[in-house]
């Protein structure tokens, strides 16, 4: 289900990400974005309802790459935070 992003502005509006980020026993936790997967919900479902979600959606999974591109972006980001103290 992995499909490589869009590394800038012009990403699709429409389309849909997913990023498991956990498991609870019978749950998924994850984050849902559409057309940015910089900006998203954390939600979480048992994993038959995350499968149905998903296809409903058409979501597309990011992958470990495009993940860890994510988390150097918002690191970034929150350390000019800090650096400036602007919240």
């Amino acid at each position: 289900m992995a499909t490589t992003i869009a590394n800038d502005s012009t990403s699709n509006a429409t389309r849909h990400y997913v990023r498991i980020t956990g498991r609870r026993g019978r749950f998924i936790e994850f984050d849902y974005s559409i057309g940015s997967p910089e900006l998203a919900v954390e939600l979480i479902m048992p994993e038959a309802a995350f499968t149905e979600f998903c296809a409903e959606h058409h979501a597309v999974q990011l992958t470990p790459e495009e993940c860890a591109r994510i988390d150097r972006e918002r690191a970034e980001w929150r350390r000019k935070q800090v650096d400036t103290g602007d919240d």
